[in-house]
């Protein structure tokens, strides 16, 4: 799940680094613990997730993987969020319902979001998953958005700057974009964020900007990357419902994410399946 705060305490707050949580190993090994069950709950949400199978479906799984493991769904009730997961398929972007009415066909796109507090702490990450037999086009987008997210990783280093990472994202997404023949939409509004004792967390992450930036990256320190990417025009709009974003050109929408720590040696993803 992602979130953006604006205004200007939001933005002094961001430059400033300030109320940035800085974990000690140990809690980063619990904050991996949350993550490789996230991994889990999306791996068993994946390899569910066919045609004729609803959204509903894929909640109600996430749900019980999460509780079984004696953790708890960050997103179930977070401001009113009444599911375990997002499930956004096609032109949605984030933030999607689910729901049993929405049924999952060939061809579809689905993007979904998970979390989990395992102990107190939090693991986030978000994969898209292709449902049947997909275009040749949404796979290259969902393939462009996976390749921004593991760019901005690889930037997330000690001594670097917080729009390091955002910078890394948007230049792996211009290059797709490229190679692609297609002008990918970055989405702005929406990005990454701090993690940890709590979800949603400072700094805001934007997915595009100028490197050497923001906050220095500090060990300790864990960022949810999750670059969204559409396929046609960027602009989004909020459904009726107050949650559900989507393309405001329906084009198709992708969306990946991982938890990521800075440490000494380097970036290390939160979010990977249990080894």
């Amino acid at each position: 799940m992602t979130r953006v705060r604006s205004g200007v305490r939001g933005l002094v707050a961001r430059l400033r680094g300030r109320d940035i949580e800085l974990k000690t190993p140990g809690e980063l090994e619990a904050m991996r613990a949350a993550g490789a069950l996230v991994a889990a709950t999306l791996a068993a949400v994946t390899e569910l997730a066919k045609p004729g199978v609803s959204t509903g479906e894929l909640d109600a799984l996430a749900e019980q993987t999460i509780r079984d493991a004696g953790a708890v769904p960050s997103f179930l009730g977070y401001h009113g969020f009444p599911a375990s997961i997002c499930s956004s398929v096609n032109e949605q972007i984030v933030h999607g319902i689910p729901a049993p009415s929405v049924v999952l066909r060939d061809g579809d796109l689905v993007s979904v979001d998970c979390g989990a507090i395992l102990e107190g702490w939090h693991g986030d990450a978000a994969v898209t998953i292709p449902i049947g037999a997909v275009s040749e086009a949404d796979r290259k987008l969902s393939a462009a958005c996976e390749a921004a997210l593991h760019a901005g990783i690889a930037a997330v280093l000690p001594g670097g700057r917080l729009s390091d990472v955002s910078h890394a994202v948007q230049s792996a997404c211009e290059a797709a974009g490229t190679r692609d023949g297609v002008e990918y939409g970055i989405v702005a509004e929406y990005g990454g964020h701090g993690i940890g004792t709590e979800m949603h967390m400072d700094p805001f992450l934007p997915n595009h900007g100028a490197p050497g930036q923001g906050p220095r990256l500090r060990p300790g320190m864990a960022l949810a990357v999750e670059p969204m990417l559409t396929g046609g025009d960027p602009e989004t709009l909020e459904l009726a419902d107050g949650w559900t974003v989507v393309t405001a050109d329906g084009s198709r929408a992708v969306h990946w994410e991982h938890s990521v720590a800075v440490t000494e040696d380097g970036p290390r993803i939160l979010t990977l399946p249990a080894r």
